[in-house]
C-alpha cells in the first residue's frame, strides 16, 4: 500500500504528463483531434479533483519562500541549499561578532586590572573568576 505522499506524488506526476500532452496537442491542433483534446482537459479536471481530495491526508509545510522561487523559474530544490548557505554565512558572521566580544572583554578586563588592581580583584572573587 502506498503511503499518502507517494499516492500524491503519482498524481502530480500524471497530472504533469497530462499538461504535457494538452500542449502538444494544442500546439498542433486540428480540428479532428478536439474530442481528444476534451478527453485530455476533463482527464486534468478529474486529476485537479483527485489531488484536492488529498489535501486533508497530507500534513506538509511549504514555506512561501519556495514558491518565491517557482515564480522566479528557479528550481525549488535550491531553496534548501539556498537556505543552508545562508545560515553558514551568518553563522560565520556571529562567530566573529562573539570573538570580537571576547577579545574586547580581555582587554576591557587587563586595563581595568591595571588601572584599579583591588577593585578587579574583588569583582574576580565574587564572579569566582580568579
Amino acid at each position: 500500500m502506498t503511503s499518502p505522499l507517494e499516492n500524491l506524488e503519482n498524481h502530480l506526476e500524471m497530472f504533469i504528463e497530462n499538461v504535457r500532452q494538452i500542449r502538444i496537442i494544442v500546439s498542433d491542433f486540428q480540428p479532428q483531434g478536439q474530442n481528444v483534446l476534451n478527453q485530455k482537459i476533463q482527464s486534468l479536471v478529474t486529476g485537479l479533483q483527485e489531488i484536492d481530495k488529498m489535501k486533508n491526508q497530507i500534513d506538509v509545510n511549504v514555506p512561501l519562500e519556495v514558491f518565491d522561487y517557482i515564480d522566479q523559474g528557479r528550481n525549488p530544490q535550491l531553496y534548501t541549499k539556498d537556505c543552508i548557505d545562508k545560515a553558514l554565512t551568518k553563522n560565520e558572521e556571529v562567530k566573529g561578532k562573539i570573538d570580537s566580544y571576547r577579545k574586547f572583554k580581555s582587554n576591557l578586563m587587563k586595563e581595568l586590572s591595571d588601572t584599579f588592581p583591588v577593585e578587579i580583584s574583588k569583582y574576580k572573587a565574587i564572579r569566582g573568576d580568579e
